[in-house]
């Protein structure tokens, strides 16, 4: 099922994730990066910090006809290594890591599908963390693969249409 109720393009990048969790909020520190440096983008892609917000983020979800996840993905993989996801397969990807927001946002592109108003296209990149303690920045091996991500991102918002 795709986003029925959505007739324009309305690409969302989503960063989620907690900053006090070391590497954990990649997704948001990238994020506000993206809105310093990427303060032209066309009207219709909306950089958000999602946090932590679980439930909250249903309504970006649903309006979005493409949505671009930004998070730490626990694979199991060397610290560092980038890691891309898409579509019916970000759920599993997500339900690997153990953290306070991930089942949250599961139950959103659940609630979101069940609705008929899952984005037509979806794509996840993060990062395999190397530290999930109590401590605010990222540790200098996820920290090193931002310009990367910033970089896999832009090819794809370009594949949509969009120029950065």
């Amino acid at each position: 099922m795709t986003n029925q109720n959505n007739p324009e393009k309305k690409i969302t990048i989503l960063g989620i994730g907690n900053i006090l969790f070391s590497d954990e909020g990649i997704g948001v520190h990238l994020v506000h990066q993206l809105m310093e440096e990427w303060s032209h983008l066309e009207d219709r892609v909306e950089l958000v910090d999602g946090a932590t917000d679980g439930l909250v983020l249903l309504d970006i979800v649903e309006r979005s006809s493409h949505l671009i996840i930004i998070d730490s993905i626990n694979a199991g993989k060397k610290p560092g290594t980038i890691i891309e996801v898409e579509q019916e397969e970000i759920p599993k990807y997500m339900g690997v890591k153990i953290s306070l927001h991930q089942q949250s946002f599961m139950e959103v592109l659940a609630l979101a599908t069940m609705r008929g108003a899952i984005p037509e296209e979806m794509y996840m990149v993060g990062v395999q963390p190397l530290s999930l303690e109590w401590e605010v920045g990222l540790t200098p091996v996820v920290e090193e693969k931002l310009p990367q991500l910033k970089t896999l991102i832009q090819n794809r918002l370009q594949r949509w249409g969009v120029n950065v």
